[in-house]
């Protein structure tokens, strides 16, 4: 098992209480992958399988790969009608051409060799199939006021994201191309709680069970800093002092972003 699946053995367990379908992202997800329901999907480091399922439940075949096992035991027990499957975006243990279509949602910054996952799915995705990646841009975190209290656990978020020139050249070796970009930015009541979800309502951060389905939060931050910045957030929300504090982090490059890719 790789790292990855290591680390999300080790936040599964409770991961559903927070991290659950969003029903924009999904619908976003269902549109942008121009499905048919007479055709197979999949969904890459699909965790606990929550936008396999929500994908699924609008009429689509799906199989959902993931390296957690923790992660699997939990998806499979959710739902029986959908293939779940170990494996990784570097190997997908599927046979050629299987897929007309694939989505990969918060999970490109776990890659471990972009262009090796890229050439991957492109072996497994049939011709004139996409991809759609959600995730962040590096720029996009670093403008996260999440900065503010928590500056080197951003920062380190910031180095595992693969910039978007990497993205591009990485997937178009590969014969994946690029068709379409879509700006996401986080809406009030976002129902899957990942890093920037408490962007509008930073109380969020204060409960541990929401940092506890984040990985930044729960695998890679100090705890030290993490300890201090909780404290100055809830300071500052205490004393109406975050707003101001919220405002100089808005922008309009979006806070995360569809990426649509088809194969030649």
């Amino acid at each position: 098992m790789d790292n990855t699946g290591i680390l999300y053995d080790r936040i599964g367990t409770g991961y559903n209480t927070t991290r659950r379908a969003d029903p924009y992202i999904a619908e976003r997800l269902f549109k942008l992958l121009e499905s048919h329901k007479d055709q197979l999907f999949l969904d890459i480091g699909c965790g606990t399988g929550n936008y396999t399922i929500a994908l699924a439940n609008k009429g689509l075949n799906f199989i959902g790969v993931e390296p957690s096992v923790e992660m699997l035991d939990i998806a499979r027990s959710r739902s029986s009608n959908i293939t779940w499957l170990t494996g990784t975006a570097e190997q997908i243990p599927v046979e050629d051409n299987t897929f007309a279509g694939v989505i990969a949602t918060l999970t490109i910054h776990h890659w471990t060799a972009i262009n090796k996952a890229f050439a991957e799915i492109h072996r497994v995705l049939k011709k004139d199939g996409n991809l759609v990646l959600f995730t962040a841009l590096p720029e996009q975190m670093e403008a996260y006021w999440l900065s503010y209290y928590f500056p080197k656990m951003i920062a380190d978020g910031v180095k595992q994201l693969p910039p978007y020139y990497t993205i591009e050249n990485a997937a178009s070796a590969t014969g994946l191309k690029i068709t379409k970009t879509e700006k996401y930015f986080i809406q009030p009541g976002l129902q899957d709680q990942f890093l920037y979800s408490g962007k509008h309502n930073p109380t969020l951060y204060l409960d541990e069970n929401i940092r506890k389905g984040i990985s930044s939060f729960s695998a890679f931050a100090n705890l030290e800093e993490v300890e201090k910045g909780l404290v100055k957030l809830a300071d500052d929300i205490r004393t109406n002092t975050f707003p101001a504090i919220k405002e100089q982090y808005n922008n309009k490059m979006g806070d995360y972003l569809f990426i649509t890719l088809k194969k030649d």
